[in-house]
């Protein structure tokens, strides 16, 4: 059960990280693939979603490891989101 707490409060960090970037305005999300365009970019977050879903389910399922693997993401996106936002990319 504390696994999927635990996941849940990266999977919140993560949003607020993407959120950042969404909002960031940078240039490169103008680059984006034609698939995350709609909905300016929002479409993305749905990725993000899937991504929490599935890590909630297999931590739920007893997968430690997928708990460290989210939790090794989240740092990865976090420092991304930071660059982006920053403007130091």
């Amino acid at each position: 059960m504390l696994a999927v707490v635990v996941v849940f409060c990266l999977g919140v960090v993560n949003f607020a990280a993407h959120k950042a970037v969404l909002e960031s305005g940078h240039p490169m999300l103008a680059q984006v693939p034609w698939l995350f365009q709609p909905l300016g970019g929002r479409l993305s977050l749905l990725v993000e979603f899937v991504m929490l879903l599935g890590a909630m389910i297999m931590a739920a399922a007893g997968s430690i490891g997928w708990t460290w693997v989210y939790a090794l993401y989240t740092v990865l996106n976090g420092f991304s989101a930071w660059l982006i936002a920053s403007g130091r990319v």
